[in-house]
């Protein structure tokens, strides 16, 4: 198998694992909490032993700084988690899936804001499609509270997603498995205050299902994309990242009989197509279209325009 082929099937397979994570999180019938503590610990072991066994704690090429930054990276993605699983309690997991793909413009404000970097009218234009998309997709009944609060949930995930990235992107020399891990095992004393042990206890066939966010969807998920960034070209990757909210979509309206209205549908193609525009302009400009860089020396999430579709 050629390696791009090779990775092009890695990635799309992440990207469907990806797609079901809602699944997990609402089946596990624990709450947003619960879950990411729980995400945390399994995925610390998944990704712990798998740098292990590969060999990836000697040479880690971590400084006193970069841990610090992985581990404010860390606060960030996992609250990111957890305002995004109360999204899909919120509303559904396709509402939340859709506006959570906003992630690239808040990132582009961030640099604004935060490293003066100029906005080209080309991306404001895109900024005002996403934004119009968004509203199409926000279009609820009135009254209907719920997806009201789920859109919110899902902004907020957004905007930490976009910080986390923001953050980690700037960590040079050292692969992101080491990175992912550190922000797995920062969340697990933060949300320790949050966590009921006595409410997960009696989960029973729940367990399965957390045990399996922290293995496939932490694990997993996260070996295949980082195996997949070091073979593709930016701008396949960003294409195949849509995988993901198209598999959430098809797994909410096959397993528990949710979809989007019509003129939300409307909004979608707006989000979607705004959201790759943004990504792969931004991604020429930095790579000028060549292959991703080897993930030896990327920043965890951060290393592509994958990184902004992948919860």
């Amino acid at each position: 198998m050629r390696n791009e082929t090779r990775g092009t099937v890695e990635l799309t397979l992440a990207m469907v694992l990806s797609g079901t994570l809602g699944v997990f999180v609402v089946e596990s019938g624990a709450s947003p909490f619960e879950v990411v503590f729980f995400r945390c610990l399994f995925g610390a072991l998944a990704l712990g032993a798998y740098s292990l066994l590969r060999g990836f704690f000697t040479g880690h090429g971590f400084t006193a700084r970069k841990l610090g930054m992985a581990a404010l990276g860390g606060v960030f993605i996992v609250f990111n988690w957890v305002f995004l699983f109360e999204a899909y309690e919120a509303s559904s997991i396709s509402l939340a899936t859709v506006v959570y793909h906003t992630q690239p413009f808040f990132l582009v404000l961030l640099g604004a804001v935060f490293m003066r970097e100029r906005i080209p009218a080309g991306k404001l234009g895109w900024l005002v499609v996403a934004f119009v998309g968004l509203v199409l997709v926000s279009g609820v009944r009135p009254g209907d509270t719920a997806s009201l609060k789920g859109i919110g949930f899902a902004l907020a995930a957004a905007v930490l997603y976009a910080l986390s990235t923001f953050v980690t992107k700037r960590i040079t020399g050292v692969r992101p498995h080491l990175i992912a891990l550190v922000q797995v095992l920062v969340g697990m004393p933060l949300l320790l205050p949050f966590t009921d042990f006595g409410a997960v206890a009696g989960l029973g066939a729940g367990w399965a299902w957390l045990v399996g966010l922290g293995l496939i969807h932490t694990g997993l998920m996260y070996v295949l994309m980082y195996a997949a960034y070091a073979k593709l070209p930016t701008a396949k990757i960003a294409v195949l990242a849509f995988t993901y909210p198209a598999v959430a979509m098809g797994v909410d309206w096959a397993v528990y009989g949710h979809h989007i209205g019509l003129v939300q549908a409307l909004g979608v193609p707006l989000i979607v197509l705004a959201s790759l525009k943004v990504t792969l302009a931004g991604s020429a400009r930095t790579r000028g279209g060549a292959p991703a860089r080897r993930t030896g020396g990327r920043a965890g999430e951060a290393a592509s325009p994958a990184a902004t579709r992948a919860a």
